[in-house]
């Protein structure tokens, strides 16, 4: 395949944990590779240029080609230059992986709404700003072309998005959007030919290092999360699009937040406050238990071992 032809991967928040090592997974499966970060802390305060500058060289030290790439993604004028800049350097763009994320653990009463504002900006809008950037060049790209292209997005979605723990509000919040935004894209892109999916990586990373013991840090390597972003990002998972999977040692799972579950039709065709207090709490109880990130662990714990899977070393 010659550099032309290699598939190009774009990974935000790519300096560090999960993101350096998407990075590196993506680089030994043959794509160029732009390392985005901004370089700031676990907070999303500050910025460092020299994260990314590292992981470029890891990739050029394993053959692999990079660039690294400073911009903030939460700045809609800068995602589009990071979206730019890829095809720019690289002649193309394949696969975009929004992993850029930030936590500022606070309760509703104790937000203050710089706590919500950037938290919100970094997980939220600094993966609408590149997807938006990223759809419109596929969506010409598309047109350019006479048919669909073969694009890709993996967003970063969390468990505390989709189980919601108390002491999150700001972070849950923009989570549970990015899996919402997830679904709404992958339905409006699939006429160009673009999946778009998300994952639910628990891993070790510096935003969980304070409430992981050194055990689970073990079990919850980052490294075991990218195989996942290289597979969706990929022509394996062709027919797989608006999915949501978590993935924590070794445990994978898909999650549905987008389907009803029990409801009625009101006799007489509308609804009364009388009525609605007979028939809702045993609405209710039909409802599946809730799920905190807890319990999704103790399920994830109960899991059949899939067959012909490789044995953990």
């Amino acid at each position: 395949m010659s550099q032309s032809e290699s598939p190009v991967a774009i990974v935000t928040g790519a300096g560090r944990g999960l993101g350096r090592e998407h990075a590196l997974a993506l680089a030994r499966a043959g794509y160029a590779v732009v390392v985005n970060d901004l370089g700031g802390a676990g907070d999303g305060t500050g910025a460092d240029a020299s994260p990314a500058a590292q992981v470029v060289a890891e990739i050029e030290a394993l053959g692999g080609r990079a660039v690294a790439d400073g911009s903030n993604v939460a700045d809609w004028r800068a995602a589009g230059e990071l979206i730019d800049k890829a095809v720019k350097t690289f002649g193309r763009l394949d696969a975009l992986v929004n992993n850029a994320g930030c936590l500022r653990d606070r309760t509703v009463a104790n937000l203050t709404e710089e706590d919500w504002d950037l938290v919100v900006a970094v997980n939220l809008k600094g993966t609408a700003a590149p997807l938006h950037h990223a759809a419109r060049y596929w969506r010409d790209l598309s047109k350019s072309v006479g048919g669909p292209v073969q694009g890709a997005v993996v967003n970063t979605t969390s468990a505390s998005g989709l189980y919601p723990n108390p002491g999150q509000a700001n972070y849950a919040a923009a989570k549970a959007g990015v899996a919402a935004l997830t679904i709404v894209a992958a339905r409006e892109l699939a006429r160009y030919g673009v999946r778009v999916n998300a994952i639910a990586p628990v891993a070790a990373t510096r935003l969980t290092d304070a409430v992981m013991s050194e055990a689970a840090k073990a079990r919850f390597d980052p490294t075991r999360v990218s195989p996942l972003v290289v597979y969706l990002a990929g022509p394996q998972a062709a027919e797989i699009t608006g999915r949501i999977f978590e993935l924590g040692g070794d445990a994978l799972v898909a999650v549905d937040p987008a389907r009803p579950v029990a409801g009625l039709r009101a006799e007489g065709g509308a609804w009364t406050v009388e009525h609605i207090a007979e028939v809702a709490p045993g609405l209710v109880e039909r409802l599946p238990p809730e799920m905190s990130t807890i319990a999704a662990g103790e399920f994830m714990k109960m899991l059949p071992v899939s067959a012909g899977a490789p044995e953990r070393a």
